[in-house]
């Protein structure tokens, strides 16, 4: 099978760029509304005395809130040939928990750039690595995320993406 001219040496020049940090302060607040949104009353989320008496010591933020946490942008745009984008889903590895009062920096690097030929015609992966790092320097989780993008050129040649969870 002959390799694919859609992955083109810029395109590959972006593995292992690490993105712009950004850090976010996380409030009792955030985590009470995030905890509402999501529809979980775990008391670990929202009431102090219980979070306190329990085996974690305090309150905590539910898991997915790091979802919210946006990584800056990349040194440069991602060259994107195709006009349409799918996620294709996301693996997570949480070592620490999100605490109030914690700041939470995130970095994105893209891992790897491949492509596949389907039903949808070429498509393009792209593996990036989403680091969330707290305040004393802890790794507080990693995602794994995958993107799919494909269809027709996109018409505005011009146009690009960056980044996208």
């Amino acid at each position: 099978m002959p390799e694919s001219t859609t992955i083109t040496d810029e395109m590959k020049s972006h593995i292992g760029l690490s993105s712009t940090p950004a850090t976010y302060e996380v409030s009792r607040l955030d985590i009470g509304r995030f905890a509402c949104a999501i529809g979980d009353a775990n008391p670990l989320y929202g009431d102090e005395a219980a979070a306190r008496e329990s085996a974690i010591g305090g309150l905590i933020a539910p898991p997915t809130i790091l979802r919210s946490f946006l990584p800056g942008p990349t040194p440069k745009p991602f060259p994107e040939p195709f006009a349409h984008i799918l996620d294709a889903g996301s693996n997570y590895r949480f070592f620490h928990p999100v605490r109030v009062g914690d700041s939470i920096t995130v970095t994105r690097l893209l891992k790897s750039l491949f492509t596949k030929s389907g039903r949808l015609g070429e498509m393009l992966f792209k593996v990036q690595e989403i680091t969330y790092t707290n305040q004393l320097g802890q790794t507080v989780a990693v995602q794994e995320t995958t993107t799919i993008t494909f269809g027709e050129p996109d018409p505005d040649s011009g146009s690009t993406l960056v980044g996208v969870v």
